[in-house]
């Protein structure tokens, strides 16, 4: 017994198994982060090109940003985003995850179909997505003439762009987080219920003071990768709108970022955005975590 407590009690092995992964992050997350931070301050035309020196004055594009319209149009729909994904996308997770982990039969069905969007890839949703809001002959333009609507409706115009874009993200990932808050649930005790039931508490009263509260440090979890999650999301996007249309309305920082980057080759401003999404996903889920606090139970 006192062989085998040895054994735990010696921390010394564990650094052949931490180094590996510690060296592949030093590598691949932290050494291309610190480039791009120095990448921001030089002249910098397409990807894989050398540098031409420091741009004029250093800080050219920190300063230009303050001045970009689109960079503001972006950061706008953004915080928009990470306000329909935490609404949305954990908001609903929360509501179907309780429905299903309450039911006694077809659970493993509806854990199937609520994953699904996410095995899907972002690419064949687009192109989904594109034909659904055709505004001719889409098929929810179609529904609309069906029940007598006679004029079109162009669900990619200025009026409903933002909208448009927002409810295939949302869809796309509310099985991710319908997952995780369902593998909380079923962390919790079933004694728990049962001795509320002998009590007399109604399901309802069961899921508002046990699954609800012993379930706020998952939900925490899931508003940090949410607000993270919006702050990059990119592929669905840019797949429905692409270039910011229409007229630059629908630009994100995940989008603009790519933008810069790969169409209009300028290395340098693409890695200036990528540091303020960085700065702002820190101190976004620094925010997150004090409003939604993690308990200790």
């Amino acid at each position: 017994m006192n062989n085998t407590s040895n054994i735990y009690k010696n921390k010394k092995p564990a650094i052949f198994f931490l180094l590996p992964a510690f060296l592949f992050l030093i590598l691949y997350l932290y050494y291309p982060f610190i480039q791009n931070i120095f990448n921001s301050f030089m002249k910098i035309k397409g990807l894989a090109t050398p540098a031409k020196g420091f741009n004029d004055p250093v800080y050219k594009n920190y300063t230009r940003l303050f001045t970009d319209p689109n960079m503001r149009i972006a950061l706008k729909n953004t915080l928009i985003m990470i306000i329909v994904t935490i609404v949305g996308q954990v908001g609903i997770a929360i509501v179907i995850a309780l429905l299903v982990d309450n039911i006694k039969r077809g659970a493993k069905f509806f854990r199937i179909v609520y994953f699904f969007p996410i095995v899907i890839s972002a690419t064949a949703l687009g192109l989904l997505f594109n034909l659904i809001f055709l505004y001719d002959k889409g098929m929810i333009n179609q529904l609309l003439e069906f029940f007598g609507k006679t004029n079109l409706t162009d669900w990619k115009d200025e009026v409903h762009a933002i909208m448009t874009m927002m409810i295939p993200v949302t869809w796309q990932y509310v099985g991710f987080y319908f997952i995780i808050l369902l593998t909380g649930l079923n962390n919790i005790s079933d004694e728990l219920y049962e001795s509320a039931a002998i009590d007399g508490a109604t399901r309802f009263q069961r899921v508002r003071f046990i699954s609800v509260p012993l379930l706020h440090n998952v939900i925490c979890t899931c508003c940090v990768l949410a607000v993270t999650g919006a702050l990059k999301v990119f592929d669905l996007p840019w797949m429905m709108f692409p270039n910011g249309m229409p007229y630059g309305k629908t630009w994100l920082t995940g989008t603009y970022m790519y933008y810069y980057a790969f169409v209009a080759s300028d290395a340098d401003y693409s890695s200036t955005i990528a540091i303020v999404i960085v700065v702002l996903g820190i101190i976004l889920s620094k925010v997150v975590n004090v409003i939604f606090k993690e308990k200790d139970y």
